[in-house]
Order: C-alpha cells, then structure tokens, then sequence
C-alpha cells in the first residue's frame, strides 16, 4: 500500500503555494512541514504527497512517464483541481472531460491533467457513471 508519494522541487515555497491550494480543495493540510520537505495529507487517511527539495544536493527533475493522481469526489471537483492549478503556477496537460470509452458496468474513466510549477505531471481523475 502506498503510503505517500514525492516529488521534487527546485523552489519549496513555490510548491508549497500549488500544494496548499490543491490540498484545501481535497480536504487536507500539511501533515509535516520542514526546512526542506512538506508533507499533505492525514495521520490516519490515504496516501498523501509530498514535495522536497532533493536531499544529495542536485537539481529536481521531472520523472518521464511519472505521474501523481489525485481521485476526485465528482466532475466539479475535477474541475476545480483543474482550476487551482492553473491559477497556482501549474500547466495544462488536458483539460476535464472523459477520457476513452465506458466500460461494461457504465463506468467512464473522467479526468483533467496539469504539471505542477516544477513540471511534475499530476491528474485529478474518478471513475463515474455515463450521464
């Protein structure tokens, strides 16, 4: 089980400004804040995320293929993450909609994409039933 997940980042402060706004749209603060790595997210909750600035010193860098999704509680949701993204120095990499074709129960895979300030890409997604 995943218990958090990292990325990295070349300017904490930047990040923690996205990660703040994106966590308070989920319902979450900071769990563990440091000189160099914050931390949202519950003690007693899911997986959690955290940006750091990485710890031997070298530059952060995108990870190809790496990918952060943060599940949703329905389309407006979706839409807001989207939205706070953007407004929070984040990039779009797709906008909200559905994404392939129902499956057999109904269910539709519905998501919007964005890359963080320091280019980590990340999802905000749910699996919804076809209107």
């Amino acid at each position: 089980m995943i218990g958090y997940v990292t990325v990295g980042t070349n300017d904490l402060e930047r990040a923690a400004k996205f990660y703040d706004a994106v966590a308070a749209e989920l319902g979450v603060g900071r769990m563990m804040d440091f000189e160099t790595f914050i931390a949202w997210g519950k003690w007693d909750g899911g997986a959690g995320i955290a940006a750091t600035v990485p710890f031997d010193g070298e530059k952060a860098s995108v990870g190809n293929g790496t990918m952060v999704a943060l599940e949703a509680k329905d389309r407006d949701q979706v839409q807001r993450l989207y939205d706070i993204a953007l407004a929070n120095g984040g990039s779009d990499e797709g906008e909200p909609g559905p994404r392939g074709e129902p499956d057999e129960n109904g269910m539709l895979f519905y998501a919007a994409y964005f890359r963080d300030p320091d280019g980590n890409k990340l999802n905000a997604f749910l699996m919804d039933k076809v209107a």
